[in-house]
Formats: structure tokens, sequence, C-alpha cells
């Protein structure tokens, strides 16, 4: 049986050397490709003398390569330059040129003959470049014909009146066309269609089913439509991707019908997907995200709705002013919540709204009016506008954001000082680019703040060889300013309370990041808040920072985002249940303060018909003494790490709910039903958020009925397909990482023994 393979494999050494050699044969006569002139198919013996292997070697370095792709050994080994012995163009066309002037002139004979008779090297495919002195395209002698008697010529028909050059000369064949070096593209093309024309069954790509066609189809615009505008529909009528849906065997796809009725028939899709989903539940929240925009001009508001089983369903999106009165997101978010529960009574359903926008008081006139509903600021926003407290309010922070913006704008206006420290910034990183610089009037500005500060924490070594520079030296003899940034740098107390500041808002900006990844519920306000000021304690702590001004923050802006659902969500909310000595799971009252106790009390009266109130109250005296089943409770504070990121999460999400409807049914017939709709309530506003090219494209086309019909269908399908994937990521913050794969820390770097930077 050994035998027998070593056998078989020797014949087929033998069949793909022979095969080898009919091209080489071929390519000789001038049916091939060009390349083969200077490559040989030579065999490899093993051992027992057999042959083994078949390689490529070039004639003219003796060189040995595979001969699995000579189309590439050529383009790899002769025209990228690998070849020492292979002449380059441009010394070919000066030899040519030189040789011309000498040669005696030559003439063409009548007898006609076929394109493809040409010399090997000019029928190329019809993806090559026009070709010029530089070109590696054409590797041989190009040399004028002083006399053409026809247009149907080769480099056979060319007769010498002197003797005939050499043999390396009459391979190199000279040619020469009415229209110059630019004819030799267009010679390519035409041979090109020769081909084509030769044999028209030739198919690029393999051939597909209908069904299978429909299906490829159907799935790139599917992609098209959830990249939320990222990819441009003009984009697929591009050559290249044409020619990619050739290439796998795809018809062409209108961007016209994209934006027709391949669109119209997802978008209905994905409606009555969303419609029947809201239909089923018996109550909603709406959830208004985009009115805290940072933009001048019109931003996109998402409006959506969070149901109680933790999805979430995109409704629609508006253009609308960062500085709308209070009185239109009122209008907004009542007619959202009337059109979501189908009108009249239906609107008892909407259980309350989360929105982005803390000073509108849309959000309490709604509530007051409407006695059943829970109306929250977003979290993430009340986190965000603690770190402007911070910047306003702490010496600390006010004195770092001063000498940081001294020090960028020093290093960006003076000359002298930018060029030493652009020189050792190109030493360090590779590129130099001038500092941020965050003005006096948007000091207050958490995230020009954060990006100046950003700047002079990953330049911190730079900066420092920039100061110890002898050219900055002499510079300070000068110029007072520079001795001062130069004794700023050189402080050690500079770089200390940087990096405090630095860790101020990163802590906070962490805490905002996992906030928009879990989006947590509205019982994990007060618990969140707790935390934050454990963190912040620890901070002050390390950085020897008065514990008073942060305190003090921190209290006034928990008082301006509280909200009474906050204590009644964390208390009704069978998750934050603590075991006591007695084994029973209690709420933990005991971490509310008497106001907030009151504030419990207040709202479950307020949720309920004024005849269920005080039965609901002593319903909830029962909860406090009895609890849940310990069995239940631990059922329902189960936890399991995430497999993506590792972290412990709850095993049952919807457990504390579910335990409301079920099990707690019977003895709190009247407080159950608070509960059921307040713990599934969500504390963010943050959804499906909006990329700037379908932000674009819904402002361009928001003053057009039809262009703005499109852009809502578009964005509807796009947030329809995120939010069924539960993806809640920011794109431009995965493209970010995606660049930055595999670089240094260089913020962490930046905070380094400032005597190593000597």
């Amino acid at each position: 049986m050994e035998a027998e393979g070593e056998d078989v494999a020797v014949k087929a050494v033998h069949k793909r050397y022979k095969g080898l050699l009919t091209v080489k044969t071929k390519a000789i006569k001038g049916k091939g490709a060009w390349y083969w002139a200077h490559l040989e198919p030579i065999l490899l013996q093993g051992e027992s003398g057999l042959p083994k292997a078949v390689k490529l070697r070039c004639s003219l370095c003796d060189a040995v390569f595979s001969a699995s792709n000579p189309s590439r050994t050529a383009s790899e080994h002769l025209k990228r330059g690998t070849c020492p012995n292979f002449t380059s163009p441009s010394k070919d066309v000066a030899a040519a040129n030189e040789q011309h002037q000498q040669q005696p002139v030559a003439t063409v004979t009548n007898a006609a003959k076929p394109i493809n008779s040409i010399s090997p090297h000019f029928a190329s495919s019809s993806s090559r470049k026009r070709s010029s002195p530089s070109s590696s395209t054409y590797h041989h002698h190009v040399a004028p014909l002083a006399i053409m008697d026809t247009p149907h010529f080769s480099a056979d028909n060319i007769v010498y009146s002197s003797p005939p050059p050499q043999q390396q000369q009459q391979q190199q064949q000279h040619l020469a066309l009415s229209g110059g070096k630019e004819d030799l593209g267009a010679l390519a093309l035409l041979e090109d269609s020769v081909k084509k024309l030769k044999s028209p069954k030739a198919s690029p790509g393999p051939a597909l089913s209908k069904p299978q066609a429909d299906a490829a189809l159907s799935l790139l615009s599917d992609w098209l439509y959830e990249s939320s505008g990222s990819v441009s529909f003009s984009s697929i009528d591009h050559p290249k991707f044409r020619a990619f849906l050739r290439q796998v065997g795809l018809p062409p796809l209108p961007s016209r019908e994209l934006t027709g009725a391949r669109l119209d028939a997802r978008y209905d899709d994905a409606r009555s997907d969303a419609d029947a989903r809201i239909r089923d539940a018996q109550f909603f929240q709406i959830a208004a995200d985009g009115w805290k925009s940072d933009r001048a001009d019109d931003a996109l508001v998402s409006l959506s709705v969070n149901l109680p089983n933790g999805t979430t369903v995109f409704r629609r999106a508006l253009l609308a002013h960062p500085r709308a009165p209070s009185t239109y997101a009122e209008d907004v978010l009542w007619e959202t919540a009337n059109d979501v529960g189908d009108g009249g009574s239906g609107a008892q359903r909407c259980a309350g709204i989360v929105a982005d926008r803390f000073k509108s008081r849309a959000l309490r006139n709604l509530e007051g009016r409407n006695h059943w509903m829970v109306n929250l600021s977003c979290q993430l926003q009340g986190f965000r506008s603690l770190v402007k407290d911070f910047a306003r309010e702490l010496p600390l922070f006010r004195s770092v954001a001063a000498n940081c913006a001294k020090v960028a704008s020093f290093f960006n206006c003076d000359p002298q000082a930018r060029i030493i420290y652009h020189r050792h910034l190109l030493r360090e990183f590779g590129h130099a680019c001038l500092l941020r610089v965050a003005p006096p009037s948007a000091r207050h500005d958490s995230a020009s703040v954060f990006a100046m500060l950003e700047d002079i924490v990953a330049s911190a070594r730079p900066l420092r060889l920039a100061v110890h520079d002898d050219s900055y030296k002499l510079l300070c003899l000068e110029d007072p300013n520079a001795r001062e940034i130069g004794e700023t740098i050189r402080d050690m107390g500079f770089w200390t309370d940087l990096e405090a500041v630095h860790s101020l808002v990163a802590l906070v900006n962490d805490m905002v990041k996992e906030m928009e990844a879990e989006r947590p519920l509205v019982g994990k306000c007060l618990p969140l808040w707790e935390e934050l000021r454990w963190k912040l304690k620890d901070w002050c702590g390390r950085f020897g920072v008065e514990e008073g001004p942060v305190d003090k923050a921190v209290e006034e802006r928990f008082k301006k985002n509280y909200h009474p659902a906050w204590s009644a969500a964390f208390i009704l909310d069978p998750l934050y249940l603590t075991k006591e000595a007695s084994g029973k799971y209690l709420p933990p009252f005991k971490h509310l303060t008497p106001e907030q106790e009151k504030d419990v009390d207040k709202l479950i009266m307020r949720l309920v018909s004024r005849e269920e109130a005080h039965i609901a109250l002593m319903e909830l005296m029962k909860w406090r003494s009895e609890g849940l089943d310990p069995l239940y409770a631990r059922a329902v504070q189960v936890k399991e790490p995430d497999p993506a990121t590792g972290k412990m999460r709850i095993a049952n999400p919807q457990g504390g709910r579910l335990v409301w409807e079920t099990t707690l049914s019977e003895g709190f017939k009247s407080l159950r039903k608070v509960a059921a709709r307040l713990i599934f309530l969500r504390a963010t506003s943050s959804g499906f958020a909006f990329g700037p090219p379908l932000l674009r494209w819904a402002c361009r086309h928001g003053r057009s009925r039809a262009g703005m019909d499109r852009a809502q269908k578009m964005m509807f399908v796009a947030a329809h397909a995120k939010l069924e994937r539960r993806d809640f990521s920011n794109e431009e913050e995965k493209d970010a990482e995606l660049f930055a794969n595999g670089e240094e820390d260089v913020l962490n770097e930046g905070f380094g023994d400032p005597s190593s930077s000597m």
C-alpha cells in the first residue's frame, strides 16, 4: 500500500512538471504570460532518487521558488525588483531610446496576424495602470518603428536591413504604436475584449441559484439598513463593489431598490413585530434620549418603549432643537404615551417616562396630571453633570485646569517652545500635534476639560524632556513665561494634582460607562449613589483631598436628581432584601432616611386609587415585617458570571417582578400592582444611539416629506435590529478600540517617576 501511494505521488509530480513545461513552451511562442521567458520548471529528487516536488527556477539569478502560483512568483520576484538581474523598466526605456538612435530604420511587412501573436508582455489584464517611464507593468524595450504599412502587425513582421540583434534582444521585441506609450493600456484592454469574445461562457464567479441569490441580497440589504447610516446606499453603485458582486455570482443591487420596495418591506416586518410586543405587555415605560444634546443645531430625539420583560422597542425619532421649550417636550412625550397606549384609557398603561432633560418641567407636569405615572431623570446625565459640579466647585479642579491651560497654550503658541516640544514628541510617539486647550468660558465643560487633561497626561514625558532640553534653558533666559512654565512642569505637585483630577473624572466616567452597558433599573439608583460616595471617600484619602467640598457637591446633585421612586423600588424589589438573624429576608428599610421612608408611603398612596390607599399601606407594613419566603428570595438573588465580561450578574433579572405577580399575588393584592409596575422601570434613557451619518441624513431630509419618511423607516429598521440584539454599544467607541488595539497605555505611563524623563 505504501509503494502504491509513492507511485501516485510521483505520477502527480510528473504530471505537474509536464503541464508547466507545456505552458512555458506556449509562452515562448507568444501564447502565454511574459514571465515564462525567465522561469524554468525543475524536478527535485528525494532520498530514494524519485522526484518529490516541482519548483520554478529563475533563469536570471538561479533562485528557486514554489510552483504553486507562477503569476505571484513573477510579481514578487521580477516586478518588485527582487531579482538583481532583471532589468528595471526605467532602464529599459532609456536603453531602448539609445539603441533606437544607433540602429538602422526598421520596416514592417503587410502580413496580417492576430493580436494575440504579439509579444505576450503587451497582452496583460485590463487591471493594468497607465504606463509611465517608472511603471513596473511593462518590462521590455519599447523602440519606435519608423514605417508602418498596415495596422495589422506583429513583432515577427519586423525586417532589419542590418544583421539581426542577439537572441536576448529577440525575446524582448521592440514595438511602437502611433499613440506612443499611452497605447499600451488600450492595447491590453483590446486584448482582454478579444479573449472574452473567444470564451463568452466564462463566468467570473460561482453560479448561484435564484433562491440563494435572493437570500444573499436580503442579508446584504439588512446589513446596510442596520449599519445605522454608516454605509451610504450610493456606495453599492461603486464599480469595485459591483465587481465584487459579480465575482461572487450575485446580480447588481440598485440603490433605488434599497430605498424603495426593500425598505418598505423590511420596515413593515419590523413595525408589526414591535407593535405586537407592545400590545402583549400590560404596561410600559417611555424612554426619551436626545433632549440633552451638545449640538447647537437640530438633534435627533429617540423615543423608545421599555417593556416589563426587559426588552426595548424603538418607537420613533424626531428632530428637535436642544433649546426647545419644555412645553414642546411635554407635548411630544404625552403624545407618544397616548400613541403607544392606543389612546384614551390606554395611556394608563404608560407606567412612566425616563428622559435626559433635567431642567425641563415636562416630567413633573405630566406626573402631576397623571397619578399613575413615575417620571424619572436619566442617571447618566446626573453623573455627567456631577463632573461639571466638581469643575465649578472644587478648588483643586479649578487650579489644575488653569495650570494645564497655561502649559498647553504656551507650547501651542510659542514657536521656539513648540519646536522643542514637537521634537521630543516625535521621538516618543512618531507624530507631533498641538495640545487641546479648554478656554476659560468652557472650564465647566467636563468634556473639553477632560480632553485637555488627557493630552497633558499623555504628553507628560515629552513635556518634561522639553523643559530639560538645553534649547529650552536658553529660551528661559530670555522669556519669563518659559521659566514659569518650566517650573510648573518640573514641580512634582503639579503632576500629583493632575493625576488626582484625572482619576476623579475617570472614576465618574467609568461608572457612566457601566450604566450605559447595564441600563440599571430604578431600584439600583440608591445603591449607585452610595457606591459613588464610597469611591469618592477612597479617592480623597488616596490623594489627601478634603472631603467636605466633594461631599457637598455630591449631595447637591443627589437632591436635584432624587425621585421618591428610587426609595420605593429599592424597598419593594426582592433583589435587595437582606437576610436577618431570624432567617427572614426583609426589605432594607434601615438603609433609608426618615424622609425617604415617608417618600415611600406617599408614592404608594399616589400610585393606587383612593379606595386602595389604606389597604396598600397595611400591606406595606406586612411586607416590612414578613418579607419574602427565603427560598424565593435566594432564587431571585442568584448570581452567575457574565460570559462576555466575567463579572457577576443576576441570573433571573425578571425574578423580582414575577414573584410579585405570582407568589405574592394573594397576600398583597394592592401592593403588588404598585410593585410590578415600579420595579421594572429603567433609570437611564439610553437605548439606540444615532450615529453621525444617520443624524446628517435626517437633518438633510428633515424638510422633505418623502425624504423624512424614508429616513424614519431607515432609523426604525436599524434601531429595531440593534435592540433585538440587545446591543447598546457605541459604534464610534468600538472603532476607537479597534484602532487602538495593541497600543501602549500612554495615559498610565504619563504619571511615572519624573526623574525617569531626565
